[in-house]
């Protein structure tokens, strides 16, 4: 009998010193370690609250204003492009936009060359992009430059290869 005792007390021991040490020494019981494999996107629910397009102008004073419309005068300088609202999203976001035109541009700019391309034609340019979201918006805009083309196109957004908004919008001479 004493053996048996022995050995419940021991077991007893060994399962409540974990949870009455912290007490002792004032501080917080540390829990087992969880792995996390960070390679694994997230997968979070996305709920657009709103998607827009139109033109981004930039006031003297430095101020930029965005007007929503699908005609866009060709004035060289100005912005175009388009803003979505994701309800509650945490965390980074990778998006990837293609932008068709009507025909292909004199010429294809971008300020991160990495994650671009353009496909055979001319036609089309595909971007990526990994961002924080701010306010839960994600956005982009391109700037009308010398030789870009006067027609509809359009622009598709996808986050996690799910198409969340379509802007098809016309530019026009200025």
């Amino acid at each position: 009998m004493k053996i048996i005792n022995s050995q419940f007390l021991l077991v007893s021991v060994s399962l409540i010193l974990p949870i009455i040490t912290p007490v002792f020494h004032k501080s917080s019981m540390a829990l087992p370690a969880r792995r996390t494999n960070y390679d694994q996107p997230i997968n979070q629910q996305i709920v657009v609250n709103k998607s827009e397009f139109g033109v981004k102008i930039v006031n003297p004073e430095g101020k930029v204003n965005f007007f929503p419309t699908t005609t866009v005068p060709l004035k060289e300088g100005d912005a175009y492009g388009w803003r979505i609202t994701l309800d509650n999203y945490q965390g980074n976001v990778k998006w990837r936009e293609v932008l068709t035109l009507p025909q292909a541009p004199e010429t294809w700019t971008t300020e991160n060359h990495k994650n671009f391309s353009i496909s055979k034609d001319g036609k089309t340019a595909t971007s990526t992009r990994t961002v924080t979201p701010v306010n839960g918006i994600i956005e982009n805009f391109w700037t009308i430059a010398a030789g870009d083309p006067l027609g509809k196109h359009q622009i598709e957004v996808y986050i996690d290869e799910r198409l969340i908004g379509t802007f098809v919008f016309e530019i026009v001479p200025f």
